[in-house]
């Protein structure tokens, strides 16, 4: 029977730190001599229709840079991968809040973290795909070649996002892992005083 377990939401109030992360820019020719010997392992994080892949959105992106993602539909961004059933990620919106929900690829375990402030606020997605390697001194993966030791996406969140009550769940089975993000709004009927409780299941660094 699947499990659903609820992931802490980092809001880190050291914003200093977070820009020691993600400074190595992921190139498109980096990206191609990666997967070229990276192996299964890097290949089902960064493959494509992974929520983690460069290629996500159709042409390179890389995902360490924070996108806009609630700027766009996504049966629009992601037509051709939904046509052939290669992608599992999904983001929409409906009155009161903003969804994502995507598989975590190889049952990997991640974290959520939102950082900056108003009027770019981002939520990063991350988590180590490989082995851990203790690094000398405070460097931690995130700060030199991120993709050669984990994966993220970082999301620009719009304006409205009531992000301090953002709720993130991963729902796991035998095959998969779903998480799922939910960021009430800002509106008139969801202020930044109210508590927002999450309906069920079913799914800085850089400027």
């Amino acid at each position: 029977m699947p499990r659903r377990t609820a992931i802490d939401v980092r809001q880190p109030s050291d914003q200093t730190s977070n820009r020691q992360k993600w400074r190595v820019s992921l190139t498109e020719d980096a990206f191609e001599s990666f997967m070229a010997r990276c192996g299964d392992a890097g290949r089902e994080v960064f493959g494509e229709g992974s929520l983690f892949s460069p290629m996500l959105f159709g042409k390179f992106f890389d995902p360490s840079d924070a996108f806009p993602l609630w700027e766009f539909d996504s049966d629009d961004l992601l037509s051709a991968l939904r046509c052939s059933s290669k992608t599992s990620v999904d983001w929409a919106e409906s009155s009161s809040e903003f969804i994502l929900r995507a598989h975590v690829p190889g049952a990997r375990k991640c974290e959520v973290e939102i950082c900056g402030e108003k009027p770019k606020v981002v939520m990063e997605i991350s988590g180590q795909w490989g082995p851990a390697v203790r690094e000398p001194g405070p460097r931690d993966w995130r700060s030199g070649r991120w993709w050669e030791r984990g994966f993220v996406r970082r999301i620009e969140l719009p304006e409205n996002a009531n992000w301090r009550r953002a709720e993130a769940y991963i729902t796991e089975d035998e095959e998969h892992s779903l998480l799922e993000i939910k960021i009430p709004k800002n509106n008139n009927n969801f202020d930044s005083n109210t508590h927002h409780t999450s309906g069920g299941g079913g799914g800085e660094g850089k400027e």
